[in-house]
C-alpha cells in the first residue's frame, strides 16, 4: 500500500484511517464537502453528431480553424470521431495527425493553445468550422497562420464585371489550353 502526505495538522492518524478505509472499502474516495465531480466524461461522439458526419476513406473531416474575434483563417486540420469528441468535451482543439498517425492537442508542446469558441458543421457534413481563441502563431513554422506568406498568383474577380466578362475569360482559358 502507498502512503501519501496528509493535510498539515490532521495527523497521521487520520491519514491512515483514510486509506484503511480505501483499501477496505473498495470504493471511490468521496468527494469534499460540497465539491462537485462534474458530469462523466462522453467516451464516444454524440450518435446524432457522428451520423451527420461524412468522413474521408481513412475516417477524416477536414476542420478549418478560425480565429472567433476577427474571422481570420487560422490553418487547416483533420478530425476523426475521437479528436472531434475531445474538441467538444475538453475546450482545447484536438486534430489527428495523418504523417504521425496520432492525435495532438494543439499548444501542447509550443504553448500555441487553440481555445474552443464553437464548433460548427456544414451543410454536406464534411467540414467543420472550429472558432477559437489562437494564443500566439498558428502554424508550427511560426506564422500566425498556415497561410501568411504562401499566395498563389490569381486572377482577381469583380462582380462589377459582370457574367460577360466571366464568358470571355472563360473562352480564353479554353483557347489557351488548346493551344498548348
Amino acid at each position: 500500500m502507498t502512503v501519501g502526505v496528509t493535510e498539515k495538522g490532521r495527523g497521521r492518524a487520520a491519514g491512515l484511517a483514510v486509506l484503511d478505509w480505501i483499501a477496505m472499502s473498495e470504493q471511490p474516495i468521496p468527494p469534499l464537502s460540497g465539491a462537485s465531480t462534474g458530469p462523466e466524461p462522453a467516451t464516444e461522439l454524440a450518435s446524432d453528431v457522428a451520423s451527420r458526419l461524412k468522413r474521408d476513406d481513412h475516417g477524416l473531416v477536414a476542420a478549418v480553424i478560425q480565429q472567433h474575434d476577427t474571422g481570420e483563417v487560422l490553418m487547416l486540420g483533420w478530425m476523426d470521431d475521437e479528436a472531434l469528441r475531445r474538441t467538444l468535451t475538453t475546450g482545447r482543439v484536438t486534430f489527428w495527425s495523418r504523417s504521425r498517425q496520432e492525435y495532438w492537442r494543439k499548444g501542447d508542446t509550443s504553448g500555441h493553445v487553440q481555445w474552443v469558441k464553437s464548433v460548427a458543421l456544414d451543410c454536406d457534413g464534411d467540414a467543420l468550422l472550429v472558432r477559437v481563441d489562437q494564443v500566439g502563431a498558428a502554424c508550427h513554422t511560426g506564422t500566425r497562420t498556415c497561410f501568411d506568406g504562401r499566395e498563389l498568383p490569381a486572377v482577381v474577380g469583380s462582380r462589377d464585371a459582370g457574367p460577360a466578362a466571366a464568358e470571355e475569360l472563360t473562352a480564353d482559358d479554353t483557347t489557351t489550353e488548346g493551344a498548348r
